[in-house]
């Protein structure tokens, strides 16, 4: 039985990844999961510098999931790569770098600075807010979409993962803009923009009024969007939002999606990503389905 799929020439041995800042950069998690049973562990978002994050407090929660807005705190590239790679080194699994800045010139700096790190693909978060473009996230207009895709290509080494934002009229645009701007893979969704008011205090719940919302109430809306870019563009995906179990997994493959990342599951659940490598094995053997890649937008 084959579970092994291929992302832009890297081969994962199994379609299970982590979600970018749900995982730490792994050390947090290896006491609960053996990371080399995941197909790859994408690490929290990195930057160029330090950044310290937004003001408490940051997280919520909301029926069905989560709001956060923790800002991107991060100990920076220098930090990262002096620590954090050399750990994930020790296990047999791949790595994934979440990158993440305020302008193109941030997000060149670190994928130039990772493209002597032994690291095997970068995901490049374009939900951060485009500080030149007066705080419009790149990821929200096709045009920045493709430019900063290109740009970033000009520097890396290894594959590129465009993460992309769901808070966009039409999803299908901004896939096509990383394609054409020459993405190798791309990753969705990242979290939708909510809001939560705490009435006996009539205060915003978060200190940026604002967050990212996430767990198992977005789940149709990503599968929805997956299914919709798979059909758009001839790159892979990696499908997140909510996916909590093999089944929630196995939704976004048949939907179109090459591998899958689990992130707000981590935190009830901190067995959640080996759990889905396991439940999707059994599915496997129940349908006599004998390699994985079988299933990938089996559902048209």
């Amino acid at each position: 039985m084959k579970t092994s799929v291929n992302l832009a020439g890297v081969e994962l041995k199994n379609p299970v990844m982590t979600a970018s800042g749900t995982f730490g950069s792994g050390a947090e998690y290896s006491e609960f999961v053996d990371l080399k049973e995941l197909g790859a562990v994408v690490t929290k978002g990195v930057a160029n510098v330090p950044w310290p994050g937004n003001p408490t407090p940051r997280i919520a929660e909301v029926y069905g999931g989560m709001l956060n807005a923790i800002g991107l705190q991060n100990p920076g590239i220098d930090v990262f790569c002096e620590r954090d790679i050399p750990f994930l080194k020790q296990f047999d699994t791949k790595i994934v770098v979440n990158v993440c800045g305020r302008t193109t010139e941030d997000y060149c700096e670190v994928v130039e600075r990772l493209a002597s790190e032994p690291v095997d693909l970068l995901e490049i978060n374009i939900s951060c807010p485009n500080v030149k473009e007066g705080g419009i996230a790149f990821g929200q207009d096709p045009k920045a979409v493709e430019a900063i895709t290109r740009e970033v290509k000009k520097y890396a080494k290894q594959p590129i993962i465009m993460k992309l934002s769901p808070n966009v009229t039409d999803i299908t645009e901004m896939a096509r803009a990383a394609e054409a701007g020459g993405a190798d893979v791309l990753s969705l969704i990242n979290t939708l923009t909510g809001m939560k008011i705490d009435i006996e205090r009539q205060k915003f719940a978060i200190a940026n009024k604002t967050g990212g919302m996430s767990g198992p109430a977005v789940k149709p809306v990503a599968v929805r969007m997956v299914y919709q870019v798979a059909q758009a563009v001839k790159v892979p995906i990696i499908g997140m939002g909510g996916i909590a179990s093999a089944e929630d997994a196995l939704e976004f493959i048949l939907a179109g999606a090459t591998a899958v990342s689990i992130g707000t599951a981590n935190f009830f659940n901190p067995y959640a990503t080996v759990e889905t490598v396991r439940g999707i094995e059994e599915y496997m053997r129940r349908h006599k389905v004998d390699d994985i890649n079988e299933l990938i937008g089996a559902v048209r």
